[in-house]
């Protein structure tokens, strides 16, 4: 069996003889309970080892890794907006989100930890095996190293499943990447007390709930191919599964085929390349005690009309962490924000309707992303963008996914998103605007083959589409 027919044979798997998928959530809840949490916000001058630089404004680590919070200034032709400041992450550093699988009775498993980040909703999420940055797997914080790091950093004595550097949130990071990486291994491994084997169609479904998987798991998986063979023999018992008229299986059809997009890849990637050449992203240093439309308090750095989001500081306890008492700077979202895509079956084919879309962070002007993506405005500010108010307005029998789903909680402070997939009829015309194509689902795997192509939001999305009900 190929991999990609290894993967989809696991996303077809609920059925867990090691963890059903109601004991996982038990397993979540005795997690939730028995790990100490203690964040509370504090004032700059309260940092551990975090401070203003004099001559930038930016706030570093004493280390000098890690990341900082700097100002940039961005010029651009993009939209109605052409010129602002704002706080921005600074973290160069490339780092791993990685998942050690392993095949059980012919089916392949995803080793999951417990994890609680500082700015987690819930406290505890399923995170990937490995979720660390360079300055966290080199000890900077003088902690231990993190588990199973060995086993990505020999990654080529593994099976490298998939291996992809992708990109973070475009609007809050610098040109942030990571390096998402899934290795398949054939011994025995030691499975720690905060870990967990699931199959992949568990995942799926445990992403029905509200913040329980988190953003890294979902970046991870979102890159899985599944390949191009419509005629794959399923086992007999997932045959009912998939042959109904459900979405579910619509979405199956729009994973494999690869012979009925109403655009071809190549003219895809022409529309892209010549907005890219169209729209220009300049981005320069300013300091942050000068940076326009922001002030600087004792307790935080916001927008003079408190819109957008707040940097803000905190000090950190938690019980099962490499290192257990520290003190971070953080993102605060000020209001809940909104991604969804429209689907609408297109020559028998479900297509996503997908924007091109600059953010001041992007590494290469523009990512693909989903049809509305309300991150940080109100809606109320908003609403001449381009279907939101159809989204808003979406009837119950049209939306297939509907949950809030958490950001990186390592640097977002409770920010959550309401995660939306709304499927459309044939009235719902094909003509869309200059930045805005239809792709398959099958494209879109394709685009996550290569590096900075499908934003996070994106790809989160992607990450909950269940090809089982």
């Amino acid at each position: 069996m190929g991999i990609q027919n290894e993967f989809l044979t696991s996303a077809l798997t609920e059925l867990n003889p090691f963890n059903n998928t109601s004991q996982i959530l038990d397993w979540i809840k005795e997690k939730n309970q028995s790990i100490n949490v203690i964040v509370k916000k504090i004032p700059f001058n309260k940092l551990d080892k975090w401070s203003f630089e004099d001559n930038t404004g930016s706030i570093k680590h004493s280390s000098g890794k890690f990341f900082s919070i700097e100002g940039i200034r961005v010029i651009t032709n993009w939209g109605k907006v052409g010129e602002w400041e704002q706080p921005i992450i600074n973290q160069p550093e490339i780092g791993y989100l990685g998942i050690i699988t392993k095949e059980f009775n012919g089916v392949l498993y995803f080793l999951l930890q417990a994890k609680i980040e500082p700015g987690n909703v819930n406290n505890v999420q399923l995170s990937p095996t490995l979720q660390a940055t360079r300055s966290n797997y080199s000890q900077v914080h003088q902690g231990k190293k993190p588990l199973y790091l060995e086993y990505f950093q020999n990654a080529s004595k593994h099976t490298i499943l998939l291996d992809q550097l992708q990109s973070e949130q475009g609007a809050r990071f610098l040109k942030k990447r990571n390096r998402n990486i899934i290795l398949k291994v054939e011994d025995d491994i030691q499975i720690y007390d905060d870990y967990i084997w699931v199959t992949l169609g568990q995942i799926k479904s445990l992403l029905k709930y509200n913040n329980l998987v988190n953003m890294d798991t979902r970046t991870v998986i979102s890159g899985i191919p599944f390949g191009n063979d419509i005629s794959f023999i399923m086992p007999n018992d997932l045959q009912d599964k998939i042959l109904s008229n459900s979405f579910e299986n619509r979405m199956l059809i729009s994973a494999l085929d690869k012979n009925h997009a109403i655009n071809t890849f190549d003219r895809i990637l022409n529309w892209l390349t010549a907005l890219k050449c169209k729209y220009d992203l300049e981005i320069s240093p300013v300091s942050l005690f000068n940076i326009k439309d922001w002030v600087i308090t004792d307790c935080d750095i916001h927008h003079k009309d408190n819109q957008f989001f707040k940097v803000i500081a905190a000090e950190v306890e938690i019980s099962n962490r490499e290192v257990q008492h520290w003190s971070q700077l953080l993102i605060e979202p000020l209001q809940e924000g909104l991604i969804a895509f429209i689907v609408k079956k297109i020559n028998g084919v479900s297509h996503f309707l997908v924007q091109a879309k600059l953010e001041c962070g992007n590494f290469d002007i523009l990512e693909l992303a989903p049809t509305v993506q309300c991150i940080t405005g109100s809606y109320a500010k908003s609403m001449d963008l381009p279907f939101l108010t159809y989204v808003l307005n979406a009837r119950p029998d049209q939306i297939r996914i509907d949950t809030l789903q958490s950001e990186e909680g390592g640097r977002f402070y409770k920010e959550q998103n309401r995660n939306l997939i709304i499927e459309v009829d044939e009235n719902f015309s094909v003509e869309v605007p200059d930045n805005y194509i239809w792709i398959t689902l099958n494209q879109l795997n394709t685009f996550l083959k290569f590096n900075n192509y499908l934003n996070i939001q994106a790809r989160s999305l992607i990450s909950e589409i269940n090809f089982i009900k």
